[in-house]
């Protein structure tokens, strides 16, 4: 295996980094997700607690894309890293002290998912700004998701156990302390400075508009930014549900809820593994149309299975086809922007990524809470399944518009 973006020391230091905080991160969300759960036994509270924390990124998305355009990108991650650090701390005080209720999770969930809209953005950037070489940043940006979904294997399954033995708190105080491995990460990291433009706050939609024009004036950006919102809406959503499923099986609990999330992550993370080592220009439409229809098809089995290990091997499959769709689409996206638009842009992204879904999560929650988590599950899959074979026929000419500015 081949990973040319490891070569730069700068990207080595941050991605070591990167690792044991989302272990951490990942721990966090297993053990809130469940807490919710078994507070309220609730599909629909799922849903609103999911749709809480991505809401942010619809709010403040398109904004944060224009401030990371304008201001130190190294400096705001750190100060986004350290902010989810006392998120995370508060967290697990209210935990242990037996105070935390439902309204604290959910409004502490809003609070990490506003400083995540302003984070994750800065991160994409920053990125870019660390490898320099345009040539390593698919390498970079498959290695980054290959360390994202290895950690979503890892951490869902120590927090299972976890819970299991000492409860949620500690999955919350484990993922404050984690932060301070990406914090002396990144104040090691030695880049070029990155010097921003002048910030008028009387221009913040004109600088919006540029961002806009960079991907919906161009027809081919404009069906992959389209297909990733469509899945966001109808397919991303599952995943908050992954606690209802759990409590289903038999014997199910916390440990059969990491369980299923860490096989979504070991999916994930073959994907990531997939990409790093693709060679050649990132002609990537095709796949993302073929993995579109296997996640629409698999999510419609997962509505119809009772059985554990089938509901594994489901699972595994949604989340080996969903990564090659969110990576693929971020590749070829950032493989035409200009850096000076790369902010803006990929704020485009990250709220057609994130801050549609926080609806999604709305609409299955009360479907399932009406008709059934099974239908809903089965009604999602199927429009999906739909969405993507009408992407595929447009693969074609998006790949011939990657190569021309490749």
């Amino acid at each position: 295996m081949n990973f040319p973006a490891l070569e730069n020391k700068n990207f080595r230091i941050y991605i070591g980094g990167q690792f044991i905080s989302l272990i951490g991160t990942s721990m966090q969300q297993l053990a809130m997700s469940w807490m919710i759960y078994k507070l309220t036994n609730s599909p629909m509270w799922l849903g609103f607690a999911g749709f809480s924390a991505q809401l942010p990124m619809f709010v403040f998305g398109l904004f944060a894309g224009v401030i990371v355009d304008h201001v130190d990108r190294h400096k705001l991650l750190i100060w986004t890293q350290a902010l989810a650090a006392v998120q995370a701390i508060l967290l697990a005080i209210l935990t242990f002290t037996g105070h935390v209720t439902l309204a604290h999770l959910i409004i502490l969930d809003f609070t990490l998912g506003t400083i995540n809209a302003f984070d994750m953005t800065t991160r994409q950037a920053f990125v870019v700004q660390m490898v320099g070489s345009k040539k390593d940043l698919p390498n970079a940006i498959a290695i980054n998701s290959s360390v994202i979904n290895l950690t979503r294997l890892l951490g869902p399954a120590i927090a299972g156990a976890m819970i299991a033995i000492v409860g949620e708190g500690m999955c919350f105080l484990i993922n404050g302390v984690s932060y301070i491995a990406v914090l002396i990460a990144l104040l090691n990291v030695k880049v070029s400075p990155y010097i921003p433009p002048a910030f008028n706050p009387r221009k913040i939609f004109s600088n919006l508009k540029v961002g806009y024009e960079a991907i919906f004036k161009n027809e081919h950006l404009r069906a992959v930014i389209f297909f990733l919102t469509f899945i966001s809406f109808f397919g991303i959503p599952y995943t908050t549900f992954f606690p209802a499923i759990a409590a289903k099986v038999p014997n199910g609990g916390a440990t059969a809820l990491g369980w299923i999330s860490s096989c979504v992550g070991v999916g994930s993370l073959i994907s990531a593994l997939y990409l790093s080592n693709r060679r050649g220009a990132p002609t990537l439409a095709r796949i993302v149309g073929i993995a579109g229809i296997a996640f629409g098809l698999f999510l419609m089995i997962l509505s119809q299975l009772e059985h554990f290990q089938f509901i594994l091997f489901s699972v595994f499959t949604t989340g080996m086809s969903m990564m090659l769709q969110l990576a693929s689409s971020n590749t070829m996206i950032q493989s035409t922007v200009d850096d000076d638009k790369r902010g803006r842009v990929m704020s485009f992204f990250n709220v057609a990524l994130l801050g549609i879904a926080p609806f999604g999560s709305l609409l299955m929650g009360f479907s399932a809470e009406h008709l059934g988590l099974h239908s809903a599950l089965l009604i999602n899959g199927a429009i999906c399944l739909v969405g993507a074979f009408i992407f595929y026929k447009k693969a074609p000419s998006i790949n011939e518009y990657i190569l021309s500015k490749a």
